[in-house]
């Protein structure tokens, strides 16, 4: 796929591609040299919600970024097993691939599920962990518009016909507005019926009760989650309307030794609106 000019000024990277069975492909970008960084999105972004952090510490680390199958500039196959568990494989794969090891793991809505996934099977990969409004953990929650479209039929009409999931989520998953440029690279590799297929199923996806196919995944990564000691650090927007102060509370209580950076003016995108002060608390942590 040939990038447009507008996209390549906003995200200046160079695309890879790794090969997943059935000859799918999985985009990823690897900027940088040194101490290594995942950094892993969530529905319905996808690598470009880095792009910020990735110009600004590709200058002194290995930065990679994938897009999980079915999202930004990786394949979007309307036959695919889009589970918690398929994700997490495509993720060993990536990091086994690269041969990534001590690195800073960056997580972001469902980025915290895979991540955590990872460290389950290979704890030891991991140096630093740094936490953006996510979970990774069976919860009672869930926001209501996220409820409503998980009833088929309506994620059907409102997320992949009206594109009402990606769409809405750059007005309501920000707390200050988001400029048209940025909105529309959000939404770049979005564009269509079908390529809106893995952003219906994330949602699918959230186990809510015991006899969800991705529960006991989920549960056992609910229960591997105390094993990791590293230095961990929390930034947080309080204005997020899916993952509240509730979510933020677990990660507290789960790993008491983190350190704490709350954003009162910043919502569920948090890296859009507390970019600089983000950055400057990750060059502090790293």
């Amino acid at each position: 796929m040939v990038r447009p000019d507008w996209l390549n000024k906003l995200y200046p990277y160079k695309s890879n591609f790794l090969k997943l069975k059935d000859n799918l492909s999985l985009h990823y970008i690897d900027e940088g040299q040194g101490e290594p960084l995942l950094m892993l999105h969530g529905n319905p972004t996808w690598s470009f919600y880095y792009r910020n952090l990735v110009a600004e510490f590709s200058k002194f680390h290995r930065v990679v970024v994938p897009d999980h199958i079915g999202c930004g500039l990786s394949d979007k196959p309307q036959n695919y097993d889009y589970t918690l568990k398929q994700h997490i494989d495509n993720l060993e794969k990536l990091v086994t691939e690269l041969k990534l090891r001590d690195f800073v793991l960056v997580v972001h809505d469902w980025g915290g599920a895979f991540g955590f996934g990872l460290l389950q099977r290979y704890p030891d990969l991991v140096k630093k962990i740094v936490i953006l409004n996510t979970a990774a953990y069976i919860s009672e929650f869930i926001a209501f518009r996220i409820n409503m479209c998980r009833i088929p039929i309506l994620a059907e009409q409102v997320i992949r016909r009206l594109n009402g999931f990606a769409l809405t989520a750059t007005y309501m998953a920000v707390a200050k507005k988001m400029p048209p440029e940025i909105r529309k690279g959000y939404l770049y590799p979005y564009d269509n019926y079908k390529n809106r297929i893995a952003i219906a199923r994330f949602v699918a996806d959230i186990p809510m009760n015991p006899n969800h196919r991705s529960y006991q995944t989920l549960k056992n990564i609910e229960l591997s989650l105390s094993q990791h000691k590293c230095p961990t650090l929390i930034l947080w927007g309080k204005k997020d309307f899916c993952f509240n102060d509730y979510f933020l509370k677990r990660w507290m209580e789960i790993y008491p030794h983190a350190m704490v950076k709350t954003f009162e003016s910043a919502g569920h995108y948090v890296l859009e609106d507390a970019k600089e002060e983000i950055i400057k608390e990750l060059k502090q942590f790293l």
